[in-house]
Formats: structure tokens, sequence, C-alpha cells
């Protein structure tokens, strides 16, 4: 498949992807991070999570070496957006071969998990409240082992030492990050469930705040057994049946039983690849939404959008109709491959996406119908709902491996409830709470035992035309991913902006009938621009993207975080 691909890239004519606009960037919040090419670097959501890969980079550990000791800091000081309770996406790049691999963490629903668990006995669906906070919330968690799978194939150093510096941080104390702070006192269903409030509240009664020291003794303790015993000590013994003890309570209490722990596998997945400019845009196949974001970089590709720029109201308008076209697909098709036929070629078939491009008119209006793909069977509307969160990082070792990495426990701090220090997952509210539609067509992203969710994860590599490592980008932020990941592509790439500026840069979700962003960082030209057109922008989702990313300019890396978050990017000469 990306051998197929390179020699498209090969011999397709180019002229229209060397564009290079001269723009006026935005305003970075920070200044641009561009170092050598050969540096090893981490980008992360958080300080502590970055300089713990970097430690292990340091003692000549790999890019997956690196990424289980951020994942296990992330844990603990990012536990809104991602942790061992959750699953991943782990984007692999083998400098040395070339190959991509994609190590599938996703969760699964337990074995006992019945296709109607999220509709009342009067067959309405429960709201997503009432089932984020239910012990059918959570998934069998898959992130702790797909990263034990990855360091079996390309770990250099010893399991047991990864863990030092998120043992160590969580015995000791961490400070409360500003954004820590402030989600732990916003408007979700999961702050009000009996384990956050017990873990983040203070003696006084008062919730803890920016600075406040923040021990978890029992994460803690979990990591010295993790460490010890390998992923065991999650999927087994005590810890696994407080998992089970938790998930089955009410309300709502779940299925989940020690064999569905026990029995969990990650999978090794062929990413979805396919041209973007001079680059080749390789993705996770489903369930997660690589197709989504390769599809939607085809559709901007049928646009002049690469001749205009961050000022041109025209182009977001072609931005918004392509995202919207591409989330109609998205949403009707993809779904676990191991239960539903995703037509994953079907939808970037180079012809199918030049028919579904000339929907784009000069007006916006309703919103558009998915398409039939070649090899597309019937499918209902979708009725997912995806919240923002999770997290997204990258590392690059001595070696010039890479790893892209997407990890979540989907809402904010999960179901609410917690194991020995850390968050449980609620990704069963990722799938459609209703089975069938209106007309009794099925859901492609339908409750089934063992069943893996949809997920908008996509944590992308971006490889040459001779196959080299040429960048790698993604998001937090539920179903707007792809258009958070998207829009900062072409900024970078086609409005040629410092990557730093080109994550900062406005954001635009539009899905649907919702047409949403950063309605303040656009300027009143585009918004009015926008209204001509159809779309009155308003508030809503794009305000919380998650963006890291990474490009090979000239030789030198020009690296970026979201200022949006705590992100911070750190190299290694």
């Amino acid at each position: 498949m990306i051998q197929k691909l390179f020699a498209v890239l090969a011999t397709a004519s180019l002229s229209a992807c060397a564009v290079t606009v001269q723009s006026t960037p935005q305003a970075a919040a920070n200044p641009p991070v561009v170092t050598p090419a050969a540096e090893l670097f981490v980008i992360a959501a958080n300080p502590l999570a970055a300089q713990a890969g970097l430690n292990v980079l340091k003692r000549g550990g790999s890019a997956v070496d690196a990424a289980i000791a951020v994942q296990a800091m992330l844990s603990l000081v990012e536990p809104q957006s991602s942790g061992i309770g959750g699953g991943a996406f782990l984007h692999y790049f083998d400098a040395r071969t070339g190959k991509l691999t994609v190590y599938d963490g996703r969760e699964v629903a337990p074995a006992q998990a019945v296709s109607t668990m999220f509709l009342r006995a009067d067959g309405t669906p429960l709201s997503f409240d009432e089932a984020v906070l239910s012990g059918r919330a959570t998934g069998v968690p898959g992130a702790v082992k797909m990263l034990a799978l990855a360091h079996d194939e390309h770990g250099r150093l010893a399991w047991s030492t990864l863990f030092a510096d998120a043992e160590r941080t969580a015995r000791d104390g961490f400070r409360v990050s500003p954004r820590l702070a402030k989600l732990v006192r916003a408007n979700y269903a999961e702050n009000s469930a009996p384990d956050v409030l017990a873990y983040f509240r203070k003696t006084d009664g008062n919730f803890v705040d920016v600075g406040d020291l923040l021990k978890n003794p029992a994460y803690a303790e979990f990591l010295g057994r993790l460490a010890r015993q390998g992923p065991t000590a999650l999927y087994s013994g005590s810890t696994a049946a407080r998992i089970v003890q938790r998930t089955r309570s009410g309300p709502l209490g779940g299925s989940m039983t020690l064999a569905d722990l026990a029995s969990y596998k990650p999978v090794k997945r062929e990413p979805v690849c396919g041209p973007y400019r001079v680059y080749l845009l390789c993705a996770p196949p489903p369930p997660a939404s690589g197709v989504g974001l390769v599809e939607l970089m085809g559709l901007l590709q049928h646009t002049d959008i690469a001749s205009r720029g961050p000022n041109d109201p025209q182009a977001w308008f072609l931005f918004a109709e392509a995202s919207r076209i591409m989330y109609a697909d998205r949403d009707r098709y993809v779904g676990d491959p191991g239960f539903v036929s995703v037509p994953v070629q079907g939808l970037l078939d180079p012809a199918y996406i030049d028919e579904r491009a000339k929907l784009i008119g000069p007006t916006a209006g309703a919103p558009p119908t998915p398409g039939v793909p070649p090899g597309a069977k019937v499918a209902a509307n979708d009725s997912t709902y995806e919240p923002t969160g999770t997290s997204h990082f990258i590392v690059r070792d001595a070696d010039g491996d890479v790893v892209s990495m997407t990890t979540t426990v989907e809402s904010i701090f999960g179901s609410g409830r917690m194991v020995d220090g850390f968050f449980l997952n609620n990704q069963m509210t990722d799938f459609a709470f209703s089975p069938v539609d209106a007309q009794g067509r099925p859901a492609a992203n339908a409750v089934a035992p063992g069943k893996r969710p949809r997920s908008s994860m996509t944590p992308a590599i971006l490889l040459t035309r001779d196959g080299k490592f040429a960048g790698a980008i993604g998001s937090a932020g539920g179903n707007a991913i792809l258009a958070y990941v998207a829009k900062s592509l072409v900024a970078a790439v086609d409005w040629n902006m410092p990557m730093q500026n080109a994550i900062a840069a406005p954001n635009l979700v539009a899905r649907g009938s919702a047409f949403q962003g950063e309605v303040t960082k656009f300027s009143p030209e585009v918004l009015e621009g926008l209204r001509q057109r159809g779309i009155d922008l308003k508030p809503g989702q794009g305000e919380d993207s998650g963006v890291h990313s990474v490009l090979i300019r000239n030789g030198r890396v020009d690296g970026g975080f979201d200022p949006r978050r705590e992100g911070v990017v750190l190299t290694l000469p």
C-alpha cells in the first residue's frame, strides 16, 4: 500500500504542491522551536511528562521507551486527558527500514456488553451525563498492554526502569497546573463523582488550586508493581479485581470481568496513507479516523486553499465545507473493522474524492449527506457523541525512530472512577447509544461484545517521496481532532507558517449544521466574509485543541506545541 503511494507521488505532477504563500503569520504564543534535524526531541502536553521522556532518551532509551515514561507521567499530572486506565494509538516509524506500524491499544467492550446497554427501558437513549457516570461507561483498558507490545518489539531499556520519574513524582507530589485546577472546577458531570471529589478536595473542603502540592501515593505504589511485574500488574491480581468491582458497582453497573481484562489483546495494523502535497500522509486505520484525515486533505487539494492564506475568508470557507463533507462520510462508515465493513479504499478513491469535492459551492447550504463510496454497505445515520479530551505526544530517538501517539481516557477524568490512583476510562460512551436508526439500519459504531469503539484519534506521520521521515502531528479534542490537525497542516504546509504559528492559528470546526470556532481570534473581515458565504461562526468546539507537531524543513526540525494547553518541546543534541 505505502510503496504504491510512493510511486504515485513520484510520478504525479507536483506543480500544484509547490505553492509557497507569502502571508502575514499569526503572532505565535511562543517563539518557533527550530533545531537541527538530527536532534532527539519530545513534545508533550505537560513539561513533567516531556522531561520524563527526555530523561529516558538521555539514558539511551528508544522512542518507545520514552513514550512509556511520558504516558506514566501524563496519567499523574494530566489525568483529565489520558492515563493507564485508558487506551491509545501509537504510530511508529522505523528509521532503519522506513516501515510504519500502528499499535492499536483502543479499549474493547466487555464480553457481556449488549447493543442496548445505553438505552432506557422505553428504548430512548440515556443522556451522556447518565452514561458517563455509570459503571457501563468503562471499556477494557488497552494502553498498557499496547505499550508492552511495542516495547517488546522496539524497547532498548528494561521495562522496569521506565517508571521511576512518575513513581517518584506521585510519591513526593507535583504542583497543580493552571489547566488541571481549572478543569477540576469545570461544569462536567464527572466532577461530581465521589472519587474525583475525594482526590482533588483538600482538608478544608476546597478544591486544589494552582501551585498546590498534590501527592498520589496509591499511584506510586501501583507504578512500583507495574515496573516489577509488567502489564500483569493491571490485567490480573488485585488491581484487576478492583477495576472489575468499580465498574460493576452502580449506578448502572457494567459487565466487565477478570476474564475480559486477562484476555485483552492489542492489535498491530498498517496505516491508511494518501498523498498530501509533496508528502505521504499516514494515519491509523479504523477504528481510528485516519481515513477521515486523509480524505479531508485530499478534498482540500481539489481547492485553491494553498494559494490563499489565513486572512482570506474564502480559505476558511473551503476548509469548513471540505470538513463537513469528510465528517458526513466518517460518521456514517467508520467503526471497528473486525465487526463492520469500512470502505477505506472507496473513501480514498481519487474519483470518489473528486466527486465529493464538487459539492463545495459558492455558499454553505444544508449539511452534506454521506456519499456512497465504492464498497460501501448500508449504514445508519450516526448518533455518536464524542466530547473533548485526550492528549498527544511525539518522540524521536537517537536512531531516528519516531513515536506519534494519541492517548485518552475519553472525557474529563474518564468515568470519574478511580482505581489505585488512576482514573478509569469512559470509552464505551464513544459507541453510538442507539444500535439502529429510525429506518432500522444498523449503526457502524453500535456496541458489540469485544468491539472497539470508533475513535477520532489520528496520530499521523508524514513521509517524503523517498520514504524518509518528514513530520508528525496529532491532537486532543474529541471529534474535533480531525479539524484541529487538518487546520494545522494547512497553515504549516500550504501557507508556509512556522509550526508554532500554524498550531496557534484559529480553529474552525464544521460538522453537519454546526460551525464553531475561536471567534475572537478571527479578524472581523474573515468573520464577515464567512457570513457572506453562509457561515455564521459561533463559539464552541475550537477552544480546546491540543495539537503537537513537527516538520522537517530544510534539514531542520520545526516543532510546535499547542499554546491552548501546557505543552513544551524539549530537545537533546
